[in-house]
């Protein structure tokens, strides 16, 4: 099937942290190696990415659907669901009623939906062993969601790799340049396009696995200054992602310089 109109909307990981163009002036990440992707089959292709990184499900409904409405997409792409898993007062009725809300509106506007499962952040982050429940009812939600409204899941839940750090930048949450074309990767089968498969591929060698030292380092250089930034942010009203902007706010071709993978 051929794809005339893309539109992403979720947090900072449809947004593309930590892969980085070569440049490094602006993210890439999996939904602009879809994108890209999917221009080589149809060089008309237009493409918005309205995401913002630290945004909630309640947030991406009310500040990104709207012009995601008014672009008619035929193919729709939501991550989101993660900073909702992260927010003190999880309460997953709410946060459930929120997937349904989302994919409900826009499976009444785009005949393609696609919406993601998160992976056990435990896995790779030992302090986050108490967030399981709240990953679980997350995806069982979207699995819901999706089956009730004729969604796709791209379902990352129980993906091998999310033991191996090389697939996860330095704070071990947001994904790396392989993790972001592995989820290219699935997402692409999901719709049964054909993509380079050794973006599946495992990667070779043996996982990274740092010892005590190397979790004390990470706890001390990546989640002390979350937790503060976190902190200060409640304390003022603020969210993350407050002061950004989608990096592709209009429904547009891509440039030359994004049809490379």
């Amino acid at each position: 099937m051929s794809y005339e109109r893309f539109v992403v909307v979720g947090d900072s990981c449809a947004e593309g942290l930590d892969d980085p163009y070569p440049d490094g002036s602006r993210y890439r990440g999996w939904a602009d190696l879809v994108a890209a992707r999917l221009a080589a089959d149809n060089p008309g292709l237009r493409y918005a990415n309205l995401a913002i990184r630290g945004r909630r499900l309640d947030q991406i409904i009310t500040e990104q659907f709207p012009a995601a409405t008014a672009f008619q997409p035929d193919l729709v792409a939501l991550f989101g669901g993660g900073n909702d898993v992260l927010t003190g007062g999880f309460d997953p009725d709410v946060v459930a009623g929120k997937v349904t809300e989302a994919v409900a509106r826009l499976t009444e506007v785009a005949p393609t939906v696609l919406v993601f499962t998160l992976s056990d952040l435990s896995q790779r982050m030992r302090l986050t062993r108490g967030l399981r429940p709240r990953i679980a009812a997350l995806n069982a939600a979207v699995h819901r969601a999706a089956d009730e409204h004729g969604a796709l899941v791209v379902d990352l839940a129980d993906d091998p790799s999310v033991r191996d750090l090389r697939y996860f930048g330095p704070d071990r949450l947001h994904l790396s340049e392989h993790g972001h074309r592995r989820l290219a990767g699935h997402l692409l089968r999901r719709l049964a396009v054909p993509f380079d498969d050794q973006w599946l591929e495992p990667l070779p060698g043996d996982p990274a696995r740092p010892g005590m030292l190397g979790h004390a380092q990470w706890v001390w250089r990546e989640v002390r200054p979350v937790a503060i930034s976190r902190l200060r942010n409640r304390l003022v009203g603020r969210s993350p992602g407050d002061g950004f902007q989608p990096k592709r706010p209009e429904l547009s071709p891509l440039a030359a310089t994004e049809l490379s993978p």
